[in-house]
């Protein structure tokens, strides 16, 4: 019950919080509204990495802004909650969301893509090109170490150097890679700009 328009405290003597204060307490992440930008800011630069690749002179444009994908999103996110406890430890968790959906966003965008190019354009010759010079690197390197250590190198492993399965899973590590670069750069750069917006707000 309430006397006088007050909250009335609990049976353990604490006054519950009531209203807006109560939305969001400190050092809590509104993590629905951070998924939404950060989904919104990688979607942002899968498209301009697609846009990119075939217009040059926007490659700045998409290095960039996937650099400061972090700084977009913490933005957003604090103009959405502009009551929202900002530091940076909140601004690195943030980060990681970003990482994450910038790494989804883009392999979606270039998988989505590759297929269009190879099977409605048929322009994925260059790609194909490139993907056997660099097998041909990696056999004659393979080559290599194996004269130097005196030992043939077995007929097997020449079959799988070849195949398209290693192929595959050289994309997919060189991918890998690159993933953990930007949830690396993502996360430092929502640290840092979690101490450029630090604010801790009356939630």
């Amino acid at each position: 019950m309430e006397t006088g328009g007050e909250p009335v405290a609990g049976a353990d003597g604490v006054v519950p919080m009531m209203g807006a204060a109560a939305a969001l307490r400190p050092r809590t992440v509104d993590w629905k509204t951070a998924i939404r930008c950060a989904a919104l800011v990688a979607g942002i630069g899968a498209a301009l990495s697609l846009i990119a690749v075939r217009v040059d002179a926007l490659s700045p444009v998409s290095f960039l802004w996937t650099l400061s994908a972090s700084l977009i999103t913490l933005g957003l996110y604090q103009r959405r909650r502009p009551a929202a406890w900002i530091d940076a430890r909140v601004g690195a968790r943030i980060g990681v969301v970003v990482g994450v959906c910038l790494a989804l966003a883009l392999a979606g965008a270039m998988a989505g893509w590759g297929l269009v190019e190879r099977f409605a354009l048929h322009g994925m010759g260059s790609f194909d090109a490139q993907m056997a010079a660099q097998m041909a690197q990696a056999q004659q390197q393979l080559a290599q170490r194996a004269a130097a250590q005196q030992s043939p190198v077995p007929p097997q492993m020449l079959a799988f150097v070849q195949s398209t399965e290693f192929r595959a899973g050289a994309m997919l590590a060189g991918y890998g890679l690159l993933a953990a670069g930007l949830l690396a750069v993502s996360t430092l750069a929502g640290a840092f700009a979690g101490l450029l917006r630090m604010r801790r707000g009356t939630a």
